[in-house]
Parts: structure tokens; C-alpha cells; sequence
């Protein structure tokens, strides 16, 4: 895949970070279920293991709050693992804390999905 090509598809998934937190693309179960894939799960930034199902629950009680809106992403990197499947990397700061992110995105009949998520907290480098 050329540079313009990777460069395409990292514009369009930047957009879509962090997942879940752009109630733009949907807040409803139908939603949820339409932007992941059957088999998604995700790796908390607790270290705890979530399927699908226990994540949209999760999602739609914190939908029923107003959302943070001081998140910033950066450091962004893109790789393509396969042919529709593309690993995303980039550093969320939240107002209480910096996680490392990784989301796996497939693209299917032109629609974006989320594969897998992790988060894992940024702490300081004891050197």
C-alpha cells in the first residue's frame, strides 16, 4: 500500500478516535453492535478482559452523561496487518490520566469496524 493510500485510511479512522467517545457515529445498541464486530473484545486500561456485550452495556449507561469533551489524541501511527485489517496507535489524554491506545479496524462492504481495543496507562518512567 502506498504512502497517499496509508495516509487516507489514517484520516479517516483519526476521526473515529477514541472509540466511543464520538457520539457522532451513534449511541444506540444498534449503534454499537453496527461498529463492532462480532467477535470484539477489548483490554481495559485495568487489565481486565471485555466482551462485546459487556462493553455496550457499559457504553450506553455512559451515554446517559454528558461526555468530556478535553480529550486529546495524539501521536498517531497506522499499520496495515492485512488486506481491510489496520492496527491504530495513539496516546489519549484524558483530564485524569494518559493512556497508550490500540484499536484493530477491518474494513467490511466500506464500513469501518472495531476488532479489538486495549488501553494501557502512560506512567512515569522510573530512569
Amino acid at each position: 500500500m502506498s504512502i497517499p493510500e496509508i495516509d487516507a485510511v489514517l484520516a479517516e479512522l483519526r476521526v473515529r478516535e477514541p472509540i466511543f467517545h464520538r457520539r457522532e457515529f451513534g449511541t444506540s445498541r444498534d449503534d454499537l453492535l453496527g461498529m463492532t464486530t462480532d467477535d470484539f473484545w477489548e483490554i481495559g486500561a485495568s487489565g481486565n478482559i471485555y466482551d462485546r456485550n459487556f462493553v455496550i452495556e457499559t457504553l450506553l449507561e455512559r451515554y446517559k452523561s454528558a461526555e468530556a469533551d478535553d480529550l486529546v489524541c495524539s501521536e498517531f501511527k497506522l499499520r496495515r496487518l492485512a488486506e481491510d485489517l489496520y492496527q491504530l496507535n495513539y496516546v489519549l489524554q484524558q483530564p485524569d490520566r494518559l493512556t497508550r491506545r490500540t484499536t484493530l479496524w477491518q474494513k467490511t462492504g466500506g464500513k469501518w469496524k472495531i476488532v479489538f481495543h486495549q488501553g494501557t496507562p502512560i506512567t512515569e518512567n522510573p530512569d
